[in-house]
């Protein structure tokens, strides 16, 4: 299987990653490290979590960031990467763009 990330989701990485070494020099940096940390897992959980608005909706194991993703045959499509502190009507709206 392969990964493929969506431009929008790298934005949504990028704010967080941004947003983090805000709070706190090199947080940032560990921030990335999880989250493609937990993309990467999806080789081999993809598919097993729970679906969302037409997505799969896997939880970060450390920041609250949920990752929205998509099988299609042998890719992995990446489609969001949303902050689970905001109100859920800004994540609905986010996955339908």
């Amino acid at each position: 299987m392969n990964i493929e990330i969506l431009s929008i989701a790298m934005s949504d990485i990028q704010f967080g990653q941004q947003f983090y070494e805000e709070q706190q020099e090199g947080l940032g940096a560990y921030f990335l490290d999880s989250l493609f940390s937990d993309i990467d897992a999806l080789l081999l959980y993809a598919g097993i979590h729970p679906q969302f608005f037409g997505y799969y909706r896997a939880l970060s194991k450390r920041f609250p960031f949920a990752i929205y993703y998509r099988v299609s045959g042998q890719t992995i499509q990446v489609w969001r990467v949303l902050d689970c502190r905001q109100k859920p009507s800004r994540v609905v709206n986010a996955l339908r763009t």
